[in-house]
C-alpha cells in the first residue's frame, strides 16, 4: 500500500477550498484513471446534473476498487464543469467520494467536454 502524507507548507496561502496544496507519495505502484463521467454502466446518460455527479463518483469508486484502491489513495483529481452553476453540485459530490480526505485537486470551467450531455468530467491520480 502506498503511504501519502498530505499537508499545507508555511508561506504559501491556505487552501481555499477542500484540497491540500502537497502529497507525497511513496509508493510501489500509480495508478490513473481517465477522465470520469456520469455515464451509467448500460451507457445511457442522467439529465439532471446531481445525477450525473452521483454516477461519476460511483465509476470512480468502481475503477479504484477494480485496482484494490479507495477514496483515500487518491493523490490528485482534476475536474472539469461545463458551468459555473454546477460547482454545489460537484462539491456535495466530491464530498460523497472524499469525506473528510483532502487530496491535490484542480477546478477547471470548460465550454464544453467530448458530448454536450456531460456537465462534469474528472481525472484522477491514485497510488497504492
Amino acid at each position: 500500500m502506498a503511504k501519502l502524507s498530505r499537508k499545507n507548507p508555511e508561506g504559501i496561502h491556505a487552501p481555499v477550498g477542500r484540497y491540500v496544496h502537497v502529497v507525497t507519495v511513496e509508493a510501489s505502484r500509480r495508478v490513473v484513471l481517465s477522465g470520469q463521467v456520469g455515464v451509467r454502466p448500460d451507457g445511457s446518460v442522467p439529465e439532471q446534473a446531481s445525477e450525473q455527479a452521483e454516477q461519476l463518483v460511483e465509476n470512480i469508486r468502481t475503477a479504484l476498487q477494480s485496482e484494490g484502491l479507495g477514496a483515500a489513495d487518491i493523490v490528485k483529481i482534476t475536474a472539469y464543469l461545463t458551468d459555473r452553476a454546477m460547482l454545489p453540485v460537484w462539491r456535495a459530490a466530491r464530498e460523497k467520494l472524499f469525506g473528510s480526505v483532502d487530496t491535490a485537486s484542480t477546478l477547471l470551467f470548460v465550454t464544453g467536454l467530448a458530448d454536450p450531455k456531460f456537465f462534469f468530467e474528472v481525472d484522477v491520480e491514485a497510488a497504492g
